[in-house]
């Protein structure tokens, strides 16, 4: 029976390069000559986030803005960041910001996945899998028809993988 498998993962590779020439960026600067700033990724197991480091939260905004243009240009979709952590004082005039990678879809974005292939009164069944939802249907075509779904309807950078004929 053919089946693929929805799932929300960046590519973690490109996400190293991407910080790595942020930082080169940020120490070439003149305007960021003398300051703090700079932009680390954790790597710890399943949690991966990326740290700003700053003078003030305007200069955050800068790293910010100088990480997303070398995310885009690596062709990482910016969405895959979770910048709603608040800028936290790090003592003296310094401030930092963490930013959370999403990784696999939570509860929540797979029954909404659920719901919406449900509604759509195409042949497929979608069964959630831990972080990934795996769609299957008698067609080939069905399943390209939910695709496309997913992608018209989601507003989150999911990938197909694990397509099966």
């Amino acid at each position: 029976m053919p089946s693929f498998d929805t799932v929300l993962e960046p590519n973690l590779v490109e996400v190293r390069n991407a910080v790595d020439q942020a930082g080169k960026e940020i120490t070439t600067r003149f305007d960021f000559k003398g300051t703090s700033a700079k932009v680390e990724l954790q790597d710890k197991g399943t949690d991966k986030s990326i740290t700003l480091y700053g003078d003030s939260d305007f200069q955050i905004g800068q790293v910010k803005d100088v990480l997303v243009s070398k995310l885009s240009k690596r062709n990482v979709d910016a969405r895959f960041i979770d910048d709603s952590a608040k800028i936290e004082k790090i003592g003296g005039d310094k401030v930092k910001q963490v930013l959370v990678l999403k990784a696999g879809i939570d509860a929540e974005l797979g029954k909404k996945l659920q719901g919406l292939i449900k509604q759509s009164k195409l042949k497929v069944q979608a069964a959630i899998q831990g972080d990934t939802v795996r769609v299957t249907g008698a067609k080939r075509d069905d399943l390209q028809a939910a695709m496309a779904l997913i992608r018209k309807d989601i507003d989150v950078p999911l990938s197909f993988n694990n397509f099966r004929d």
